[in-house]
């Protein structure tokens, strides 16, 4: 077992993939309307689906916001400059809600960022060289 994708429900599909696909610097998988049902999935990532997990962001048409309630804690993402990283995303328009710096209570450094809909994502500084995921940075700079 794997896992596939984690779903978030977003009010503004459109909105969400340019953040997540142009702040983040991820690639727009697939897409699909589904008519019947009044809703859009939309599959993000870093890689092919089959190589790793993506998250699955769906718009139920007419829905523009939801109660993100107190359950939900964050999605992370590893990064190998952490500093440079939050410059790229501020530089793109995106909202770093935690600079970088070390977590409580540790010594490894951490950031958070906010998408549209309010959902946290928090970026970890890569310790090991061997230990490599695609870097939100270089992206900033294509």
């Amino acid at each position: 077992m794997r896992i596939l994708h984690t779903m978030l429900r977003v009010g503004d599909l459109d909105r969400s993939l340019q953040f997540y696909c142009d702040v983040l610097g991820m690639t727009l998988l697939r897409k699909k309307d589904y008519p019947g049902g009044e809703f859009t999935l939309a599959f993000v990532g870093y890689g092919p689906e089959s190589e790793g997990a993506v998250i699955e962001l769906t718009y139920n048409w007419g829905v523009d916001s939801y109660d993100l309630g107190d359950a939900y804690g964050h999605i992370a993402l590893g990064v190998e400059d952490i500093y440079g990283t939050c410059d790229a995303i501020k530089a793109r328009g995106g909202e770093v809600v935690r600079e970088p710096g070390p977590m409580k209570h540790g010594s490894t450094v951490i950031a958070f960022v906010k998408d549209p809909d309010g959902y946290k994502i928090e970026l970890i500084q890569r310790q090991e060289a061997g230990d490599r995921a695609p870097e939100v940075a270089a992206t900033a700079a294509s």
